[in-house]
């Protein structure tokens, strides 16, 4: 197979090609499409940095460098560490500097660069590396937090008795320290010390909060730097976030004490501009349903503890909240967009501010409020980083990543809705090809997203799937978001519970009827594949249903009473089915696909992670087991060092190529070889 290299760096303007000229992509060009994420818009909003993600196919791996757009003009890289990327760009207060994560042999540090180019140099030499870090308001120290050391103890038993844990009881913790940041110094400790250097040495982290019994996740800096507010949590295991509180810290003094604390969890989000005020979320007490409740936003004064819920009648999430003297700005989900939101602290009200584009993924504002940089993209592109004004809202983009998809054959993507069975309305995106007929009869294939409580929405490349060769060789590809999917509110996130699955899989099979209703599928040729949560329903096809002509299921569960005994997230199956598989069997056999393994007819691919340990690979082989029993046509391909996700892009490759196999077999008739050049 020809080994596709990316070059970035010039990004060309939009060209418009004949349609004669138009291409199917390979799919080694659409996982080689370069991913940004994270924008950081420096302190007086002229400049914004992001993370561009690139496919290093000769290693095997992905790249993440760092980006820089001065004054609104194209973007260029800051960095470049291909061993091992860099991330986590963060301003200084005086927008002189940029500190972000590398690491370059010794863990990761903080890397520093001048907003004025040149080279970047490591602030940090830790043993070990760090977490996670922010700046002092003063621009003079990071505070950082790092796991904590093994003890004597731990070293002695290791050297004797070799490398072993005890389940849930030896996670290590994470503590907080500051540690100096003199520029001066920079150039410095770079060089070895000798008659003619003086010996500089790395500055120390210097404690504010360690040796105490519970772990640290965020933290941030009040605008005065006379205090951080910060997450405590038991340890660092996955299922203690439920035990999460708020904690303050005085800078001077290291007291600290509990700010917010209820019995499920509490997570800070950010300071009020005059430092007298943090807005948090929180579930309050609620353990039994944080999976698809709404949470509950609050602000709360230092001084008198008073607290102002915020949005109290939205009926969404909110994410990424920033508060600016105009006010707190949210993302939400609604339906099959991410919108942005302005929200009034004083009274808690909510307002939708309008403009292109419709779906926005992260965003940062300036520390005056003035400006917003996001990402986000519309149906026809992909994702951009825009720049706009909040006093005009009018968004602006300063990339162009969506030119190097200009004479691909991509995706029409439209929004449909369909009735299920129990009358409940169901949205989802049907992709139709560049040259769609209304007059003919198309293969189907659906492709299920995972969470449950993600939601696809319009694209012009989705991707995993080979869905733009798909829709080249004449299929509809349909992308439901069944009950359960984000962004329909509270209600429907909450049609999964003690149903998991079942209502989904009804979803699906009424949206077909929908579809074949209005005359433009075939019927004898359809498939469905998903990963995740998508595998697991695509598990239940599988099972309950021959109307398939061909099935892949990815990382799914197909017993529920397995993954609960083998996952790293116990309370997403309780919260769900309301029960353990000991006081509950029945539930956990309804909604199990290994259940109904007696009726599977459809010949199913299945895929996994080596070391996934969200849904565990048993599940991959009881379902293989189950199959071959029936004498169904099956087959398991395991992707050995990977997890949940797939981060290695030839891994990414072979998923695909195996997919394109054997739907290709099943749903298109044809016996296709995978290259080996």
């Amino acid at each position: 197979m020809k080994k596709l290299f990316l070059v970035v760096g010039v990004l060309f303007g939009q060209l418009i090609f004949p349609q004669s000229e138009m291409k199917v992509p390979s799919f080694e060009e659409v996982l080689s499409l370069p991913v940004p994420s994270n924008p950081q818009i420096s302190p007086k909003g002229e400049h914004i940095l992001f993370q561009l993600r690139t496919t290093d196919w000769e290693a095997n791996k992905y790249d993440t460098e760092i980006w820089l757009s001065k004054n609104g003009e194209k973007a260029f890289p800051l960095t470049h560490n291909p061993e091992s990327s860099s991330h986590s760009p963060k301003w200084s207060p005086d927008g002189k500097w940029i500190a972000f994560i590398s690491n370059r042999g010794n863990g990761n540090q903080i890397q520093v660069i001048r907003l004025g180019g040149g080279e970047s140099f490591p602030a940090t030499n830790i043993d070990g590396g760090i977490n996670s870090f922010e700046w002092s308001p003063n621009g003079q120290q990071f505070t950082i937090s790092m796991n904590q050391k093994d003890s004597k103890e731990d070293i002695a038993l290791n050297e004797r008795f070799g490398d072993y844990e005890i389940d849930d009881k030896t996670p290590k913790h994470s503590w907080l320290y500051t540690i100096d940041f003199k520029p001066e110094h920079i150039n410095a400790i770079q060089h070895p010390c000798n008659q003619e250097n003086d010996c500089i040495q790395w500055p120390k982290p210097i404690a504010l909060l360690d040796s105490v019994d519970f772990s640290i996740g965020a933290f941030k800096w009040s605008p005065d730097g006379s205090k951080i507010v910060f997450d405590k949590q038991p340890n660092n295991l996955t299922n203690s976030y439920l035990q999460s509180d708020i904690g303050i810290l005085d800078a001077k003094t290291k007291n600290w004490n509990v700010l917010v604390k209820n019995s499920s969890f509490d997570f800070l989000i950010d300071w009020s501009p005059d430092g007298k005020s943090i807005v948090y979320v929180t579930a309050l007490d609620n353990n039994n349903s944080t999976n698809y409740k709404n949470n509950h936003f609050y602000t709360i004064d230092l001084d008198s503890k008073n607290k102002q819920e915020l949005a109290k009648d939205f009926d969404e999430e909110l994410k990424d909240l920033v508060w600016t003297k105009n006010g707190i700005y949210a993302m939400a989900y609604q339906k099959t967009k991410i919108e942005l939101f302005l929200i009034d602290p004083s009274d808690g009200t909510i307002k939708l501010l309008k403009g292109s584009p419709n779906t926005i993924h992260s965003f940062s504002i300036a520390r005056d409020g003035s400006t917003i940089a996001f990402l986000g993209n519309t149906k026809d592109n992909l994702k951009e980083i825009y720049t706009s004004a909040l006093s005009q809202y009018a968004p602006r983009k300063i990339t162009d990543f969506t030119a190097r998809i200009s004479n691909w054959k991509v995706a029409q993507s439209e929004v449909i809705r369909w009735k299920s069975s129990d009358g409940t309305m169901i949205e989802g995106i049907l992709h139709k090809p560049k040259d769609y007929d209304a007059t003919k009869k198309y293969p189907l294939l659906v492709n299920v997203h995972g969470g449950p409580t993600a939601a696809d929405r319009p694209t012009p490349i989705p991707v995993f799937y080979p869905v733009l060769q798909w829709l080249d060789k004449g299929a509809l590809v349909l992308r439901p978001n069944y009950r359960g999917s984000g962004g329909y509110g509270e209600k429907f996130r909450s049609l999964n519970v003690e149903n998991m699955g079942l209502g989904a899989v009804d979803d699906i099979l009424s949206g077909i009827d929908y579809l074949d209703s209005l005359g433009i599928i075939n019927t004898e040729k359809m498939g469905s594949m998903g990963w995740s949560h998508g595998g697991y329903i695509s598990a239940l096809l599988a099972t309950t249903t021959n109307r398939f002509k061909a099935i892949s299921v990815g990382a799914g569960i197909s017993n529920w009473a397995t993954y609960y005994v083998a996952t790293d997230l116990h309370p997403f199956t309780r919260q769900y089915l309301k029960a353990t598989p000991w006081n509950n069997p029945e539930i956990y056999a309804k909604t199990s696909p290994i259940t109904y393994i007696n009726q599977a007819t459809t010949p199913t691919l299945i895929q996994h992670g080596e070391y996934d340990q969200r849904v565990p690979i048993e599940n991959a082989y009881e379902l293989l087991q189950g199959l071959r029993d029936r004498d169904v046509d099956t087959e398991l391909i395991v992707y050995n060092g990977v997890g949940h996700t797939i981060y290695k892009p030839k891994v990414r490759l072979a998923g695909v190529w195996h997919n394109w196999q054997w739907f290709g077999k099943y749903i298109f008739g044809e016996d296709i070889q995978i290259p080996v050049e």
